[in-house]
C-alpha cells in the first residue's frame, strides 16, 4: 500500500550504531527493496515497473551505469536501483497547492530526505523576483522568461548550462547544440565532480578517456583490483560480475580505507547458494590510508621491474612511449616512504605482488576513492603504468575499468557535454548544422561557481541533478547561486537546489526514465551509454506523472526556439516530434554512431562503441602510443592531532538523493550526522564512542569551515583517517581544493580536526 510522504522532518541527531555487517545483499536486501517500492508505488505498480528495469524492451535504471549482459535476469536490478526507480515512479505528487503552502524559506530549512520524499513535481513553477514562494506558470511563459534573461546578457558566456548524468543522449546532444548555437561552451556537468580525473589521465595515456573493458573481460580476468570503490552500495550489480569472475578462478584485491560488506561476501538473492552462503569475494584486503594509492602502485611497479621476466617487453617496445623515464622513477620508489603513505605492511604489499605476478590478465577498477584527490590524475596514470608494464591493455580479460555512477554520465560527454570540446567535434557540429561554435573553453563546475560568485555568470540552467547539494564549499556555492539573475532546474522531484535560487527561478518538471514518452511522431525512446561504452535504448512504460510534463528533448527544443527565434536554421520542432531525427544527426557528428537508428533496430540489447586501445591495441595519443608517465609520488600530509576525512555515500543514498536514514552495512540507523573514526585515533583525540563533535576543516590559506553535531562512531577505518556522509560534509571542502589537471573537488582528502560539540 502506498504511504504518504512524511509531514515533518524526522529527528536525525540520535543515530543508533551496531556492528558493521560482513556480507551484502541476500534476503534483507530483497525485503528492504519490496518495502521501499511498495511504500512509493503500491504492489501492482511495483511489479509492473521493476520487471521492466534494464530489460531490452524496458527502461534503463537511473541508479548507476553498470552494464547488462546479453542474457538478462527477470529481475535485472539491485536494491539501490529499485529505490531509484521507486522514487521516480512514486504515486506521491508535488502540486501547486504544495508550493502555496510551503514558502521557499520553509523549503530551505528542510532536509534533502524530506524534500525528496514529497513526490513528483506536476507543473512548471515560477518564483518571481521578490516573491516568497513558487507559483504555477505556463510553459510558454516559462520559456519566455528564459529568453528574456538569456537575450539580455552582455555575452553568451554569462550563461551556464549544467547537465546531470541522468540526461539521455538525445537531450544532451540538443542541449550542447543549443548552447553552442547560442554562443558558449559553458557546459559544466557532474563528470567534473567525479570521473574527470579518470578522463584526463586516460586520454593522455591511452588516448581514450573511457574504460577499456567489457563485462565479458571481467568474467575472464585472472586478477581484479578494486581500488577506492564500494560496489556493494554504489554499483551493486557489479557484485554479480565479481561473483562470476570468482567462479571462473579470478582473485580479487580490494584497496580501500574502509572494509566494505559488499567486497567481503556477496549473497546473491537470485541463487539458492547465494541466499544460503554467498560468495567470499576479496582474497586480499589492503586497508590503505586515504590518498596512498599512487605510492602503492608506484612501488608495485618497481617490484615488477625488479622481477626477471615480469615485464611484457614485446608489448612495451611495440606499443608504448616514455618507458625509460618511467622506469627510472619507479626504481627510485622507497619502501619506507610507501609504508608511511599507505599504512600497509611490507608483507601485505609482497602478497599483492605475488598475485600480480601470477596473473596473465589483470583489470583495475576504481571510483571516487581515486579520482577526488589533489593528485588524482597522477594516481590514475600510475594505475595505467601498472597495467602497461605487463601488457594488460588491449587483451581479453584485462584493462582499465573506471566505474561510473550516473547512468548516462559517460554518454553525455560523448554527446559533447564538455567545456573543453575537441576541435574536430566542433568542426563536425558546425558542418552539420551550419553554425559557428565558439572555440574558447568554457567553465567547468568549480569555475562556474566562481563565475557566479564573481558576477561573471548571471543565468544558471540545470538539466537534472542537484547542483547545490552536489558541489563543494556549500556556503560559498549557495551565496554564488543567490547572485544569479535566473536559476532554472529541469527536475522530476524536489531537492535543495530548488530552495537556493537566483533573483528569479523556474522549476521545469520533466518525464523520468519510467514514463511513457509520446510526441507528435508517436511513441519515443531515448538512449544511454553505460560505463563500458555500450549504447542501448530506454523506453518508459508508465503513464506520465502529470499531463503538464514535457520530456527533456522537448524542453530543450522549445527553449531553443524561444531564445534563438526564427534566425535558427536548426529544426527544433522536428527534433521534438521524433527523436529518431536527433539520432540521425548524432550519427553524422559523433564518431562511432554511424547508422545509429539502424543499429539500434538490429541490436535490441544495444551496440558497443569503438575503442581503439581495446579493439586494435591502437593508442590515439599525441605520441601515437600508450604513454608511460613519471610524476612525483604524492600523498596527503596530515598535521598532528588532525584526521584525513573522506566524504562518502550511505547505503540509503544515491549521490545527493537520500532514500532513508540508515546505512545498513555499516551498522548505522536513524541518522546521517556520524563520523567514522578508528577507536585508537578517537581515544587519542579524547572522543568516546557516542560523543558529539564538530568537524572543522583547515585549508592552506588559514580559513576554516565547520560542520557541527556529528556523532563519533568508533569504526575500523585506516589509522589517521575518518569518513562522513555527503552532502552534509560538502561544507568542509574548500572550493579551491581540487585535483591538478582535472579540477575535480578533492572531497576524499579533507584535513579536519574534531572539536567537542556545544550542548544542544
Amino acid at each position: 500500500m502506498v504511504s504518504k510522504p512524511p509531514a515533518g522532518d524526522p529527528v536525525q541527531d540520535a543515530p543508533q550504531v551496531a556492528a558493521p555487517q560482513h556480507a551484502a545483499a541476500g534476503l534483507p536486501a530483497v525485503a528492504h527493496t519490496l518495502r521501499i517500492a511498495q511504500a512509493q508505488m503500491g504492489v501492482r505498480r511495483t511489479a509492473r515497473t521493476l520487471l521492466k528495469v534494464n530489460q531490452k524492451d524496458g527502461f534503463d535504471c537511473p541508479g548507476c551505469a553498470w552494464p547488462e549482459g546479453d542474457k538478462r535476469h527477470v529481475a535485472e536490478f539491485c536494491e539501490n536501483g529499485a529505490k531509484a526507480v521507486a522514487e521516480e515512479a512514486t504515486l506521491r505528487r508535488v502540486t501547486p497547492a504544495f508550493f502555496a503552502a510551503h514558502p521557499v524559506a520553509d523549503l530551505a530549512e528542510r532536509s534533502g530526505y524530506w524534500l525528496g520524499q514529497q513526490g513528483r513535481i506536476t507543473h512548471p513553477m515560477y518564483l518571481p523576483e521578490g516573491a516568497d514562494r513558487y507559483e504555477a506558470v505556463s510553459w510558454e511563459r516559462a520559456f519566455a522568461i528564459i529568453a528574456e534573461e538569456l537575450t539580455a546578457l552582455s555575452s553568451p558566456d554569462e550563461a551556464l548550462f549544467y547537465t546531470s548524468g541522468r540526461t539521455s543522449n538525445e537531450a544532451a546532444f540538443l542541449l550542447q547544440l543549443f548552447a553552442r548555437e547560442f554562443g558558449t561552451n559553458n557546459l559544466p556537468d557532474c563528470s567534473n565532480m567525479c570521473h574527470e580525473s579518470s578522463g584526463s589521465a586516460l586520454t593522455e595515456t591511452i588516448g581514450v578517456g573511457k574504460g577499456s573493458v567489457s563485462l565479458e573481460d571481467l568474467h575472464r580476468a585472472d586478477l581484479i583490483v578494486v581500488a577506492g570503490q564500494n560496489p556493494g552500495t554504489n554499483h551493486p550489480r557489479m557484485l554479480s560480475a565479481l561473483e562470476e569472475a570468482k567462479a571462473a578462478g579470478a582473485r580479487i584485491i580490494s584497496v580501500n580505507p574502509l572494509p566494505e560488506a559488499g567486497l567481503e561476501r556477496f549473497r546473491n538473492p537470485q541463487t539458492p547458494q547465494g541466499l544460503l552462503r554467498g560468495t567470499e569475494l576479496t582474497d586480499l584486503f589492503l586497508q590503505i590510508r586515504i590518498g596512498g594509492d599512487q605510492a602503492l602502485f608506484r612501488l608495485l611497479n618497481k617490484l615488477v621491474l625488479e622481477t626477471p621476466g615480469a615485464v611484457d617487453e614485446e608489448f612495451v617496445a611495440a606499443h608504448t612511449h616514455g618507458y625509460e623515464e618511467f622506469a627510472a622513477a619507479a626504481k627510485a620508489a622507497d619502501w619506507d616512504e610507501t609504508l608511511a603513505a599507505t599504512g600497509l605492511s611490507r608483507a601485505e604489499i609482497e602478497r599483492a605482488l605475488e598475485m600480480v605476478l601470477a596473473s596473465e590478465r589483470t583489470i583495475v577498477c576504481w571510483a571516487m576513492g581515486l579520482t577526488q584527490h589533489k593528485h588524482a590524475v597522477p594516481t590514475i596514470r600510475e594505475v595505467v603504468n601498472f597495467l602497461l608494464l605487463r601488457g594488460n591493455i588491449g587483451r581479453p580479460g584485462a584493462g582499465v575499468c573506471p566505474v561510473r555512477g550516473h547512468s548516462n554520465v559517460q554518454g553525455d560527454r560523448t554527446m559533447g557535454i564538455f567545456e573543453r570540446p575537441a576541435p574536430a567535434f566542433l568542426d563536425a557540429l558546425d558542418k552539420e548544422f551550419g553554425i559557428v561554435s565558439p572555440r574558447h573553453h568554457g567553465y567547468d563546475v568549480v569555475r562556474s561557481i566562481r563565475a557566479l560568485r564573481d558576477g561573471d555568470a548571471k543565468v544558471f540552467f540545470a538539466m537534472g541533478g542537484n547542483f547545490v547539494g552536489a558541489t563543494p564549499d556549500t556556503e560559498v556555492t549557495e551565496a554564488a547561486m543567490r547572485r544569479a539573475r535566473l536559476t532554472v532546474h529541469v527536475s522530476t522531484k524536489l531537492n535543495r537546489s530548488h530552495a537556493v535560487t537566483g533573483r528569479r527561478a523556474l522549476i521545469l518538471p520533466t518525464l523520468g526514465r519510467t514514463d511513457k514518452d509520446v510526441q507528435k511522431g508517436g511513441r519515443q525512446f531515448v538512449t544511454v551509454e553505460d560505463s563500458m561504452g555500450l549504447v542501448h535504448a530506454s523506453r518508459g512504460n508508465l503513464p506520465q506523472a502529470s499531463p503538464h510534463l514535457l520530456s527533456e528533448p522537448a524542453i530543450v527544443a522549445r527553449m531553443a526556439r524561444a531564445v534563438l527565434g526564427e534566425e535558427s536554421r536548426t529544426p527544433w520542432e522536428e527534433f521534438e516530434a521524433d527523436y529518431a531525427t536527433i539520432r540521425d544527426r548524432i550519427a553524422r557528428v559523433v564518431p562511432g554512431f554511424e547508422d545509429f537508428n539502424a543499429r539500434l533496430a538490429a541490436n535490441p540489447g544495444g551496440f558497443a562503441l569503438p575503442h581503439a586501445p581495446r579493439d586494435e591495441r591502437r593508442f590515439p595519443t599525441a605520441t601515437g602510443k600508450a604513454n608511460f608517465t613519471a610524476a612525483p609520488v604524492e600523498y596527503p600530509a596530515v598535521p598532528e592531532g588532525r584526521l584525513l576525512l573522506q566524504t562518502l555515500r550511505s547505503h540509503d543514498q544515491y549521490n545527493t538523493t537520500i532514500y532513508g536514514l540508515d546505512d545498513r552495512y555499516r551498522g548505522i540507523t536513524g541518522g546521517r550526522r556520524v563520523v567514522l573514526v578508528h577507536p585508537e585515533d578517537a581515544a587519542a583525540l579524547g572522543f568516546a564512542d557516542g560523543a558529539y563533535a564538530d568537524l572543522v576543516s583547515e585549508w592552506t590559506d588559514g580559513t576554516e569551515r565547520r560542520a557541527p553535531g556529528f556523532r563519533v562512531v568508533h569504526y575500523p577505518t585506516a589509522r589517521g583517517c575518518a569518513a562522513a556522509y555527503y552532502p552534509e560534509t560538502n561544507v568542509l571542502v574548500p572550493l579551491e581544493s581540487t585535483a591538478d589537471v582535472s579540477n575535480t573537488p578533492a572531497s576524499k582528502s579533507v584535513i579536519v580536526r574534531l572539536e567537542e560539540s556545544a550542548p544542544a
